[in-house]
């Protein structure tokens, strides 16, 4: 688990192909490796990988090839900049919220403008993923924890301080790039919660209107 507060830039050293799948190694940057063992966990731009080996500048990880095509991992390259956090302790600040480094999907950035000292953007996300972004809600964007400031159909928009800016790779968005998204946990367990028994059903087709009516929360 993170909290996706983003501890470092890192920078994409190497990427060596092995059998289909990729070895990423990556230049933690200022990120404190000191307690890091192998087998530990780094959110890499919001993916949770797995450490297999520490180097003198940061940590190698492998990348299966369903994480590849889940998200936008496959794009990077070497000098490619990329947020890094390492998992939550019991005894860490959450000062985000609870982000488990599993990708929902791929968003698109759409726009992107001045608002005072801030940055404004508009992110389209897929279509399946709309239902569980509030207005005021968090989402995860490539591993860091933001607040929805409006939302319209799939595409919602995130104002986006200096601060946030100088700390995350978020100042090198630009129209057309693409993000990882993780929509908030909460939301995905009150869906399920709300199928009730019909969770269990091979036929399941998810939170339906005839559902909420069912479970009265509709007249």
């Amino acid at each position: 688990m993170f909290t996706g507060i983003i501890e470092s830039i890192g920078t994409i050293m190497e990427m060596v192909e092995q059998g289909g799948d990729v070895r990423l190694s990556v230049d933690a940057g200022t990120l404190d490796l000191s307690d890091v063992k192998l087998g530990d966990s780094i959110a890499t731009n919001g993916v949770c990988l797995t450490v297999v080996s520490l180097t003198g500048y940061g940590f190698s990880a492998d990348v299966s090839r369903e994480t590849l095509s889940l998200s936008t991992l496959h794009r990077l390259r070497p000098g490619s900049k990329v947020n890094l956090e390492r998992a939550l302790t019991l005894n860490s600040r959450l000062g985000g919220h609870l982000v488990s480094g599993h990708v929902d999907g791929v968003g698109r950035v759409v726009d992107r403008k001045e608002d005072a000292r801030s940055i404004r953007f508009q992110i389209q996300a897929p279509d399946s993923l709309a239902k569980y972004i509030a207005h005021k809600g968090s989402i995860c964007v490539d591993g860091a924890s933001l607040t929805v400031n409006a939302i319209q159909g799939s595409s919602f928009q995130l104002n986006i301080v200096p601060h946030t800016l100088q700390e995350t790779i978020m100042d090198e968005y630009r129209p057309g790039s693409e993000v990882n998204l993780e929509v908030d946990l909460i939301a995905r367990y009150l869906e399920r919660l709300m199928l009730g028994e019909e969770a269990a059903s091979d036929s399941e087709s998810g939170v339906t209107e005839a559902l909420l009516k069912s479970r009265g929360f509709l007249p």
